[in-house]
């Protein structure tokens, strides 16, 4: 069971990171392209005025582990 549960945990990538590697680590773990899910983070970022999108990304930096990679 705790195998299974550090399989599925979010972690935000080192070796495919721009800036804290929260979108690569967000498509590491659905198998989404990288690039796909940054365009689509900040077009979903911007469309909701970038403030919520730049204040969510910023607590996921903080929040989410970072890969051992």
């Amino acid at each position: 069971m705790t195998d299974e549960i550090e399989r599925h945990r979010i972690e935000r990538s080192r070796r495919d990171a721009m800036l804290g590697g929260v979108c690569a680590g967000i498509a590491r773990q659905f198998c989404w392209s990288v690039t796909g899910t940054r365009v689509g983070y900040v077009i979903l970022s911007i469309i909701s005025a970038a403030f919520p999108g730049i204040l969510v990304y910023i607590i996921l930096w903080l929040l989410l582990p970072q890969a051992q990679d």
